[in-house]
């Protein structure tokens, strides 16, 4: 049985973790909120901005001048490659580990064809570095600040490298913020970009100062730019609430911890003094 001065070294340990479990839970609890104000503002954006391709694509469509953009060529899927964004640090429950098992099993499923991986985010980035993949890109500390610039630069290796013919098909693997206690693993389809069709009801009727398809070839690189920077505002605000939970109940299970230890720990006096007692009843009733 540990001694009383072990018992209190290990409980003044876990209060210590409980301490800084605590104080993170309060950091990520302040971050989260301007993370979620940012990706839920996002989100109408990229909705509005989903609907005018549709209806531009439409009318490139219609017009005997609309041409053929290289990020609507449909190639047989050989080259195949994985944008996956995970966090630059742990400590955040399962919000690491779900994504980059999804990933992993999207590999296994596709291992006949050749995959590349860029990689957003320490974790991923050390994750698929042991497992010897190809990797084209890696992108860190994007997570302090999201800025359109870090999307745009990210965009602009893939558009360039499927324009060229190097890869035919780019997929996206991130932790879309849902709610404080909950993310949603979601995995899109980049490139080749799949337009939206509008409907009748939502099809606007536009006329147009300049050539749709030259429209169209402006407004789709825009759209996957604005698509990898709305999946890191995601990714961002889905850390932060992850990480507040983690920490909360590693701060609950820290309570329960210490609870446990003291009532162990007053055993061990308890027991300790009985048997101090014993021994001076045994002395006595030896010396009778």
């Amino acid at each position: 049985m540990p001694s009383l001065i072990d018992m209190r070294r290990r409980i003044r340990s876990v209060r210590n973790t409980q301490q800084i479990t605590k104080a993170m839970k309060m950091v990520s609890a302040a971050k989260l909120r301007r993370a979620q104000e940012r990706a839920i503002a996002a989100r109408p954006y990229a909705a509005m901005l989903r609907q005018i391709l549709a209806n531009v694509s439409e009318a490139a469509a219609q017009s005997p001048d609309g041409g053929d953009n290289a990020l609507l060529a449909v190639r047989p899927e050989k080259r195949i490659l994985m944008l996956v964004i995970t966090a630059d640090r742990g400590l955040a429950g399962g919000f690491n580990g779900n994504l980059l098992r999804m990933a992993q099993r999207f590999a296994a499923e596709h291992h006949a064809e050749e995959l590349t991986f860029e990689l957003a985010g320490r974790k991923g980035r050390d994750f698929f570095r042991k497992r010897g993949v190809k990797i084209s890109g890696e992108y860190l500390d994007l997570f302090r600040t999201v800025k359109f610039e870090d999307a745009e630069r990210i965009a602009t290796s893939i558009i360039e490298r499927y324009t060229n013919a190097e890869i035919d098909a780019v997929y996206l693997f991130v932790n879309e913020f849902k709610s404080v206690i909950a993310s949603n693993l979601s995995t899109q389809k980049l490139l080749p970009l799949e337009v939206p069709k509008g409907t009748t009801g939502d099809t606007a009727d536009y006329i147009y100062e300049q050539n749709p398809g030259e429209i169209l070839e402006t407004l789709l690189p825009r759209y996957i730019k604005t698509q990898i920077y709305r999946a890191l505002l995601e990714s961002g605000a889905a850390e932060h609430a992850a990480r507040m939970t983690a920490m909360d109940a590693a701060t609950k299970n820290a309570s329960e911890m210490i609870d446990k230890l003291t009532l162990t720990m007053n055993r061990v006096r308890q027991a300790s003094i009985t048997r101090e007692i014993i021994e001076i009843v045994s002395g006595a009733a030896a010396l009778d």
